[in-house]
């Protein structure tokens, strides 16, 4: 069995701890986990954390890659087996859905033919808003899967949906996605 490989991307969001534990379990699953952040992630963990889970160099821009000629983000998005946005925001989903790919994250799902799974985080307002579910439904109508938003109390301090789903299930739903391949 060949090692699957994993683009997890993690977008600025405070449920970014989560994604922590995302790459460890995926790594611990035997998974090769490369980790993309943005640069609003950054803001909430350190690159060097997803680092050492990781065993892989974190991206965080898109001139992270010096080493050869190819183009790192293209090499990466060739590599992919899944593609995992998690925790993906309001901004990080527009992006997608309008093909933007002004930073590493968006520059690698735009070149990447791998299936993509978002979890998206943020205000229930955000979520429920009417731009946000029209690009929600635009990525679904091009194939991508989503796993949440599930409803609780958030980190703004209101009750609703827009948390993170469980990292157990995103990690279900991406090892049903990469067994299927």
């Amino acid at each position: 069995m060949s090692k699957k490989n994993v683009i997890l991307g993690v977008s600025g969001s405070i449920a970014c701890y989560k994604a922590v534990e995302l790459a460890s379990r995926l790594t611990q699953a035997g998974r090769n986990v490369n980790v993309v952040m943005t640069k609003h992630a950054t803001e909430f963990v350190a690159p060097l954390t997803f680092q050492t889970l990781s065993r892989n160099p974190v991206t965080t821009g898109i001139f992270d890659e010096k080493e050869s000629w190819h183009p790192g983000h293209i090499a990466l998005a060739d590599s992919a087996d899944l593609l995992l946005i998690a925790p993906a925001t309001a901004n990080t989903i527009a992006k997608l859905a309008c093909g933007i790919a002004d930073d590493a994250l968006t520059s690698i799902a735009l070149a990447s033919q791998a299936p993509l799974l978002i979890a998206p985080a943020m205000n229930g307002k955000m979520w429920m808003h009417a731009a946000t579910q029209e690009n929600v439904a635009r990525l679904k109508s091009r194939g991508a899967r989503f796993i949440g938003p599930e409803g609780g109390l958030l980190a703004c301090g209101y009750e609703g949906i827009g948390r993170l789903w469980e990292t157990v299930g995103i990690l279900e739903e991406a090892e049903k996605i990469l067994c299927a391949q």
